[in-house]
């Protein structure tokens, strides 16, 4: 370790974030540009280069996180890129959308801040890009087999690097007109800028990786012909099966699915559209669902200029301290967190009724009621106990013009045919199922990622990717890989 008094004398410092009043009139990303080289040093320093690191046990990926913090408190970025890239292939990724919990993780977490983990990942990636530490890696020689790869989401896209680079010719189908999947669509501009996305893709395509945007697998492609024509396959098209909310009223214009109402953004800020179809300017939103996509459509309204923007969470607002019976170390806690999103929107007052910055927590949606048109003009909620059972006395209701919903994901969408296309079973909550080798119940296909581990986080996509690479590669090779395979297709988050 550098320092062994640095997580004595340094405190926590993260990031900072442009003015609110400031960032939300673009969607540019939130940080302060320029802002994190300066501090990532003296934060590297607070690593204790533990003789247990827990964060390794807490990152799905089993990111070498001291080394490469000891590396970047001495300045040696090649190495710490080195070190950094050896366990993930997204990092600029995961520096900006992983809600890190290696730092719930840290030994240093029992009694103090954590170290800052998720930005020094990202210093040193960005980094890594500026000088030049990331070439592509092409293959010496080819294996002569052939991948197609399902879906280009974090899962996808690094099965599909790690298995090119293994020296299989890989395609990868992706039903949207971009590749990117989730990342390109699902994820808003200010939380991660697509020049990011595309850097990978650039980079990808120079490996040899070939992209095959616009073509559903099912609808446009045969999913059994696919399958015929590749020594194998690999699904990670996401959960993209969206839940519903059935309530009275919920057939009213003006209520959409989250996943509506993002790519619509997006695509805005690439350039298609010049305005949303859903835009929410002038409107009074209301997000049902408190989790990281409800924030998502959060931020994206406040920077439409909406009227007033609401997020409704069913669950109790959590406290700021960990609670150590429920939730110990090194277990990923669920406390109050103020999201760039929620941060701008208690700054500039959006939702004047919410409890805590844009967020109504413990409600639970009873009703929908419109005008004559058919279209939605109020949401009628009710307080919950610990139970989610109502409370007495509690229902009141909001004005809404537009009211999202964010409600999660149960597994992959099966209008497009590729499941029953391919024969593909499922288990019981709609995710495909597979053994302990990622493999599906039909031969030389395989299922990585949210479409069979069911909703989770980009870190564990991308560890699905790099495992189930590792699979395929087992299975074509004759039974030996030399591909790192950080996780198993049971293996879940620490849990008490």
């Amino acid at each position: 370790m550098a320092d062994p008094k640095g997580f004595l004398t340094t405190p926590r410092e993260e990031w900072p974030r442009r003015p609110a009043g400031e960032r939300t009139r673009d969607w540019d990303e939130v940080y302060v540009p320029g802002a994190l080289l300066p501090i990532v040093g003296r934060q590297a320093d607070r690593c204790m280069d533990c003789g247990v690191p827990f964060c390794h046990e807490a990152c799905p990926l089993g990111n070498l996180i001291p080394e490469w913090n000891d590396l970047v408190s001495r300045s040696d970025w090649r190495a710490a890129s080195d070190r950094l890239h050896a366990t993930n292939n997204f990092p600029e990724f995961t520096g900006r959308l992983c809600p890190a919990p290696c730092e719930a993780g840290c030994v240093l977490a029992i009694n103090q801040p954590a170290v800052t983990i998720k930005n020094v990942e990202c210093a040193i990636a960005d980094l890594a890009w500026e000088e030049g530490f990331t070439p592509p890696r092409p293959p010496e020689r080819l294996s002569g087999r052939t991948v197609a790869v399902v879906g280009s989401g974090p899962a996808g896209l690094a099965a599909a690097q790690q298995l090119t680079r293994a020296g299989h010719t890989v395609a990868v189908y992706e039903r949207d007109d971009r590749i990117g999947g989730l990342l390109r669509y699902g994820i808003p501009e200010f939380k991660m800028e697509k020049r990011h996305l595309e850097r990978r893709i650039g980079q990808m395509r120079a490996e040899g990786t070939l992209f095959r945007p616009s073509t559903a697998v099912g609808r446009d492609v045969d999913a059994a012909g696919l399958r015929a024509r590749y020594d194998a396959v690999v699904i990670a098209s996401g959960a993209t099966a969206w839940r519903e909310l059935a309530v009275p009223g919920r057939e009213l214009a003006g209520i959409h699915q989250a996943m509506e109402y993002l790519p619509l953004a997006n695509r805005v800020c690439e350039g298609d559209l010049e305005r949303s179809p859903l835009s929410a300017a002038g409107r009074h939103v209301v997000i049902v669902g408190g989790g990281d996509t409800g924030a998502d459509c959060l931020g994206t309204a406040v920077r439409e200029r909406a009227a007033s923007v609401t997020q409704l969470d069913i669950y109790a607002q959590p406290g700021a301290e960990r609670d150590e019976e429920a939730e110990p170390w090194p277990t990923y806690p669920r406390l109050y967190r103020l999201s760039a999103a929620h941060e701008e929107a208690r700054e500039l007052r959006s939702a004047p009724a919410a409890d805590a910055d844009a967020r109504l927590f413990a409600a639970s949606t009873l009703r929908f009621t419109g005008d004559e048109r058919g279209h939605v003009r109020a949401l009628h909620l009710v307080g919950v106990d610990a139970g989610r059972r109502p409370k007495p006395g509690t229902e009141r209701s909001l004005p809404a013009d537009l009211v999202l919903l964010a409600l999660g994901f149960s597994g992959p969408d099966r209008r497009d045919g590729l499941v029953d296309g391919l024969g593909l079973e499922l288990e019981p909550r709609g995710t495909i199922a597979r053994d302990r080798d990622f493999a599906t119940n039909v031969p030389e296909v395989f299922a990585a990622g949210d479409a069979a581990r069911g909703q989770s986080l980009v870190v564990w996509a991308i560890a699905e990717g790099r495992a189930v690479a590792a699979a395929v590669d087992r299975h074509l090779s004759g039974g030996t890989t030399r591909l790192p395979a950080p996780v198993g297709p049971y293996d879940r988050p620490m849990t008490a």
